[in-house]
């Protein structure tokens, strides 16, 4: 299933001003970089790495990129201090592009096609799961929930009301109940009711909990007894705005399951959009979606391109 039919090309520039913020950060921070200089020196290669830093892109990615952009500009005779910004560029793009992003999905032979949704209490988990539900939908697709995060209250409540806003059936056993169990029932009904997508909803409960793996685990082997090859994919989603929590977080749950892609919520709201670069780079699994605005269609197919190029656009 090729994700780009169901979200559609997209507006560039609702991405530019998804990444407004980051942007006007990143670059003041390189100008002031360059300012007064003719030539790339140690003093501005300083600044760059406290640029990126800055901006959250992490410190082992920052490492690494400054690294290359050394070599280039060692390769690079006579290169100006405004060459930087051509030759970081490219430096991202050629570091996204190495690291693993996908816009497609293979769907099982047998239906449904299962997602299990993990991430901490407030990255916009729930949302994330009502905008994919949403966008599946309008595709033609027929989507069942499963709200498997019994421990908050309002995770059950608000993803019920997510239910309905995008009139898709729910499986829900309220607050307390036994999530495996809810998992299992949501895929007993959807294989009956010839569900083509089910999104779980799991646990947000914090990163650092004991037993999180165990019952991640639990989870999976109970939907396994339904669907084998069941779940298909392993959404992480997290917060942007976080910056370098963000990463924590994703190394805890790639410790606790098998994550097999990235959702990352609240771009617009933050300056630390750089953290798409340092989670991109370090962890090679592909960031399928990013948040950039409330409406449900700022739910975005996350773009390479369009992210660098948002990134260096020039108001």
């Amino acid at each position: 299933m090729n994700l780009r039919s169901i979200f559609g090309g997209g507006n560039k520039s609702g991405f530019d001003i998804g990444l407004e913020k980051t942007r006007k950060g990143f670059f003041s921070r390189l100008a002031h970089a360059i300012m007064g200089k003719s030539t790339i020196d140690a003093e501005v290669m300083e600044s760059i790495e406290e640029t990126l830093i800055s901006s959250d892109v992490g410190v082992s990615t920052t490492i690494k990129i400054i690294e290359n952009l050394q070599k280039k500009v060692e390769a690079t005779k006579g290169a100006k201090a405004t060459d930087v910004y051509a030759m970081l560029k490219t430096e991202i793009a050629d570091l996204l592009t190495s690291s693993a992003t996908g816009s497609s999905i293979e769907l099982p032979k047998e239906k449904p096609y299962v997602i299990m949704v993990v991430g901490v209490n407030g990255v916009g988990k729930t949302t994330t799961i009502g905008k994919l539900a949403s966008h599946f939908k309008k595709s033609g697709l027929k989507v069942m929930l499963g709200a498997a995060d019994t421990f908050r209250a309002a995770a059950v409540d608000q993803l019920q009301i997510w239910a309905k806003r995008v009139d898709v059936p729910i499986v829900s056993r309220g607050m307390n109940a036994d999530p495996s169990a809810v998992a299992f029932d949501t895929l007993q009904s959807a294989v009956a009711q010839k569900m083509d997508v089910v999104i779980i909803d799991t646990a947000g409960r914090l990163h650092n909990k004991v037993g999180l793996m165990t019952e991640l685990s639990k989870i999976r082997r109970v939907m396994q007894k339904v669907i084998p090859t069941a779940p298909h994919e392993v959404l992480l989603v997290l917060d942007a705005s976080t910056g370098q929590n963000a990463i924590e977080q994703c190394k805890e749950f790639t410790k606790a399951t098998d994550v097999t892609a990235l959702a990352l919520t609240k771009l617009d709201g933050t300056a630390k959009g750089g953290v798409v670069i340092g989670i991109s780079d370090q962890f090679k699994i592909p960031v399928r979606y990013v948040g950039i605005g409330e409406k449900v269609e700022d739910l975005r197919l996350f773009d390479k391109d369009e992210f660098v190029e948002g990134l260096f656009k020039q108001n």
